[in-house]
């Protein structure tokens, strides 16, 4: 039986660190991005053939992956073909940040085979992005959208931030639906949170109240609903169709296999990231199991955790059906305590053999996901 595989690549390199990312990024020279993909194309081809497996999705992200040369990241894209069984509608997705794009890398991206781009927006004022530290201004991203959608684009996500500081609902709600006016097929909007270690951490933030936090993603859904986009997931909304497989396939627990400093990956319920010292990797990464560390086989407790917790961010739920043909028990055996507390609370719901997170459950879902967690 063939199994379906998805890939990430991290693209490490920005041109200047935004104040709340605690992601592994830097900025660069060209020299060191060289450096970087000539490393990147080593560990592609040291981690060996995949015959049994079709990759049905790949992301690039970051970072910024459109800060490098898009010459640079056809020919990453290129090896991967070469490597693995790509279907033949393989959703590719580049990250990209406007004030990084031309029409002259978009179109390489293109014809390398990029097919879905997601777009860091944040917000539509300048005065918020400015207190993010985005290198762009919200015309950025106009020129940017109209650039990819000119390209060939027709599968694009756009970032949006809630939780900022100095916003307000009414703006917020502003930048929500500017953005949905423009029509792209799939929108990201998720709250700000404030990282130990970044910037943000440090500061004394004016940061919107809990209530204007909460009424933010009520508000997320209802407006973006009157667009024509579904919430699919906790943070997720899309256009019928359009919904972003490479994330469905992480929540579903697809395998999936990480290139790059930090990339993560599981396959076959063995669990690995790859090492976060930059010059360990270019050192090492032809030899990709010498960069690979905190190694881990999960057991079965940790396989049905994961099902649960990830399985329930999405508004299909979880199907126990797929529960018992995995683990060989039924939900209710594992988990009939806490599903009995959370359907009384009318927080989960269950019907035709799926189990879900209501409305009111989501507002709670990290303490909710926590009590799946077996002892």
């Amino acid at each position: 039986m063939s199994n379906i595989l998805e890939l990430y690549v991290h693209i490490p390199f920005c041109i200047r660190k935004c104040d709340y990312c605690d992601f592994l990024s830097f900025p660069s020279t060209e020299e060191q991005q060289y450096r970087y993909m000539e490393a990147l194309k080593k560990e592609i081809s040291g981690t060996g053939s995949f015959p049994d497996s079709h990759v049905a999705s790949v992301f690039f992200g970051g970072g910024t992956p459109s800060v490098p040369k898009a010459e640079l990241l056809a020919e990453i894209l290129t090896l991967l073909k070469q490597n693995f069984r790509f279907d033949q509608d393989a959703e590719i997705t580049l990250e990209a940040n406007p004030g990084t794009l031309s029409e002259a890398k978009l179109q390489i991206y293109r014809e390398a085979g990029f097919n879905r781009l997601s777009l860091g927006c944040q917000s539509v004022h300048d005065r918020e992005l400015r207190q993010l530290g985005r290198i762009h201004t919200f015309r950025d991203f106009l020129e940017s959208f109209s650039q990819a959608r000119g390209c060939g684009f027709s599968h694009i996500n756009v970032d949006l931030m809630s939780g900022l500081p100095g916003q307000s609902l009414e703006s917020y709600e502003a930048s929500l639906r500017t953005v949905a006016e423009l029509g792209p097929e799939h929108i990201s909007a998720y709250s700000l949170i404030v990282e130990p270690g970044t910037p943000f951490a440090s500061r004394d933030l004016d940061l919107p109240e809990e209530e204007t936090e909460r009424k933010m993603y009520e508000r997320t859904g209802e407006i973006l609903g009157e667009y024509g986009y579904t919430q699919y997931e906790i943070s997720n909304y899309a256009k019928p169709g359009c919904e972003c497989r490479h994330n469905i396939g992480y929540w579903k627990r697809v395998d999936y296999l990480g290139f790059g400093p930090g990339a993560a990956s599981l396959l076959e319920n063995r669990r690995f990231t790859n090492t976060t010292d930059v010059r360990k990797y270019l050192a090492d990464s032809g030899q990709p199991e010498k960069i690979r560390e905190n190694t881990e086989q999960l057991s079965q407790q940790d396989c049905m955790e994961e099902f649960m917790f990830l399985g329930l961010r999405m508004n299909e739920g979880i199907s126990e059906q797929e529960f018992r043909r995995l683990f060989g028990k039924t939900v209710d055996e594992v988990y009939r305590p806490v599903l009995e507390k959370y359907l009384k609370l009318e927080m989960l719901w269950r019907t035709g053999g799926r189990i879900g997170l209501t409305r009111q459950g989501v507002s709670v879902s990290n303490v909710i996901m926590a009590d799946f967690l077996l002892e």
